[in-house]
């Protein structure tokens, strides 16, 4: 072994520069503040080995980049673990990265004969804040394409070249693959060569010039080793348990749902250290002024911190001047201040303020969140994602378009309780959903059974609101037959003695709607409440029958599938309720409501909707109320 380290030796000479690096003279003795350089070094090497490890599995398309990095997160092995960390160690380099630069000035290691580390230090930040930008868009999410969308608008606001520059990095007017495969190269080619090399660069130049003591040396000179490698090891494990600490605790780096260029999405956001950028170019006097000089948006994008960042430049020289020195470290301290102060607003405004754009962001931040569980779950199921992406997972779920076309369409006359906008129910027809809470429908559940059966009027109060051309019909509606059968019968349904008969009724009922957690047609509860529903004859007293007012041909089983019998219970009586609550008695209910509800009474205070949604869009609606979508099932 001898022999042949001193073969190596000869033809490379580690030894001395073993030497050289290990035993490294560090006047005044080790510092702690001297392991922030060395922190930086292992987070960006962390970064890199991390960043080899998903370049293996990642596709740099907008057909296959979710669905690689779904992979990644989801179903390889330690996937979730190696992207968590370089995500988190993304972050905490941002960190390191200002307390290194506040630590190079306070001290002033930027002056004579450092200028120029000075100066390589600022332009690897650059780098590092760019890398942060082209990795957001490389999950090709909701999320990290409309947050990127807003960093390309800033640069193109840049006057007469900034279109042009934007194009460029687009790959185009519009965003698409040409977009994702630039920022791909960006990030995992060109700008790590970029760093490393400024890396080496900046090494070099610290190895000439050597350790900056502090101006009066009270401590006795120290080596590197052992005295601060022992404190950039604990610096470096620190940085490592706080990366896999955060991995741990939010389970890897969210993904959102795949983007969709036609949703609009409300709480796009660049990252973090972005923030004061995006509300410094919200404040009205910056606006002003950005009009003013004709530079619009660029003004607070580009002028004001291109100032900031020339001042920084400039400190080598303006530390030469007398009281240059407190000047620089006032004036650094005064920008980290502002930035801060404008970071904490962003995040204040968005996730605390009572405002209609607070709300807004929480909204979709919610929404995002649902999506993401949602197509997460889609992906997983035995079926997969399809040739298609992922996409069309959400695109044909009926638990996330069903919410959406219900807003869209229904949401004017069925306002929820709470809606944002009216603070409590304020529609003209009754509450069905809970659209914050999508997986909780009211509309045919067992309270409304309950709720119909025992307090008519009071239920279908919000119909007195109706006007024009079905007014006459919500009239009729609220003092109509179903009005006084409840108000007769009530008092007999909520006796003591006939709790467990009322409960049968309403369980029959409700099987009809073929809900995931309704009882099978043979059970117990639900045969005594079809002789209920037929003979209205309770444990104490009796009711009027319901088939004195309604069709209904009950659900049954055969062989162990669920259908409707051949021998109906009543016929032609309105409202029908065969199959009432189901998925196919409410696209019949939502496209022709005349036909189910009504017949020809024209008690019927529903516009049809068989020419404003299509085929598809009817059956999404209908499946969503009906609880009925795959694979995840929210009795």
């Amino acid at each position: 072994m001898k022999n042949i380290l001193d073969w190596l030796d000869d033809r490379t000479g580690y030894r001395g520069i073993l030497q050289q690096t290990l035993f490294a003279p560090i006047p005044g003795g080790a510092r702690w503040r001297y392991a922030w350089g060395t922190t930086l070094l292992f987070t960006f090497f962390l970064q890199l080995i991390t960043g080899i490890c998903l370049w293996l599995v990642y596709s740099p398309s907008t057909s296959a980049a979710w669905e690689s990095v779904f992979y990644i997160q989801h179903e390889m092995a330690y996937g979730w673990l190696i992207r968590g960390i370089h995500h988190f160690a993304a972050q905490t380099m941002m960190v390191l990265l200002l307390l290194y630069l506040l630590q190079v000035v306070i001290y002033k290691t930027y002056q004579a004969p450092r200028e120029v580390n000075f100066w390589l230090s600022l332009i690897l930040m650059q780098i590092v804040m760019v890398l942060g930008v082209t990795g957001y868009l490389l999950p090709w999410d909701q999320r990290g394409y409309a947050a990127t969308q807003i960093v390309t608008g800033i640069i193109g606001s840049v006057p007469v070249v900034g279109p042009s520059i934007q194009q460029v990095v687009q790959g185009g007017t519009v965003y698409g693959n040409l977009n994702l495969t630039r920022f791909f190269a960006l990030h995992a080619g060109i700008l790590p060569l970029a760093l490393l090399f400024g890396i080496i660069l900046l090494l070099t130049l610290f190895r000439r010039h050597g350790y900056r003591p502090d101006e009066k040396v009270t401590a006795e000179n120290a080596r590197y080793w052992p005295d601060q490698l022992l404190r950039d090891g604990v610096a470096c494990l620190t940085v490592l348990v706080i990366c896999l600490g955060c991995t741990w605790f939010w389970q890897g780096a969210e993904l959102t749902p795949p983007a969709d260029s036609a949703q609009v999405y409300s709480a796009a956001r660049p990252e973090w250290y972005y923030l004061f950028l995006f509300k410094l170019l919200s404040l009205p006097w910056v606006a002003q002024m950005g009009a003013d000089t004709g530079l619009g948006e660029s003004f607070g994008a580009v002028a004001l911190p291109g100032f900031v960042l020339t001042i920084v430049v400039l400190m080598p020289f303006i530390a030469r001047i007398r009281y240059g020195h407190q000047l620089n470290v006032a004036f650094l301290w005064s920008v980290v201040g502002i930035i801060s102060v404008l970071t904490v607003m962003t995040i204040h405004a968005d996730w605390y303020a009572e405002t209609p754009e607070g709300n807004d962001f929480r909204r979709a931040v919610a929404l995002a969140h649902q999506d993401s569980q949602r197509v997460t779950e889609l992906a997983l199921a035995p079926t997969g994602i399809p040739p298609e992406g992922a996409l069309s997972l959400l695109k044909n779920d009926p638990l996330t378009q069903g919410p959406k076309l219900f807003e869209a369409y229904c949401i004017a006359c069925h306002q929820p309780a709470g809606n944002k906008e009216s603070g409590s129910h304020s529609g003209v027809a009754p509450a069905l959903v809970d659209l914050k809470h999508r997986t909780r429908i009211s509309f045919a559940s067992r309270e409304w059974m309950t709720s119909v059966l025992t307090h008519f009027e009071q239920h279908f109060a919000s119909l007195d609101k109706t006007e024009g051309e079905f007014a006459d019909a919500a009239t009729a509606i609220l003092n109509g037959s179903m009005k006084d059968w409840s108000e007769s019968n009530s008092e007999t349904l909520l006796s003591e003695e006939n709790a467990g008969d009322l409960n049968a009724l309403v369980e029959f009922l409700y099987t009809q709607t073929g809900r995931p957690d309704a009882l099978a047609p043979d059970a117990p509860e639900v045969v005594r409440g079809q002789q209920i529903f037929v003979d209205g004859v309770l444990k104490q007293g009796k009711i009027d029958a319901c088939v004195d007012c309604h069709a209904m041909r009950p659900a049954i089983l055969v062989d162990g599938i669920r259908g409707l019998s051949d021998e109906a219970l009543a016929e032609d009586l309105y409202p029908d309720l065969t199959g009432y609550g189901s998925t196919e008695w409410l696209k019949q209910m939502i496209a022709t409501p005349q036909a189910v509800y009504a017949g020809d009474s024209g008690n019927n205070a529903m516009p049809a909707f068989d020419e404003q949604l299509s085929e598809k869009e009817l059956d999404l609606l209908a499946r969503w109320l009906s609880l009925n979508y795959f694979p995840t099932q929210h009795p």
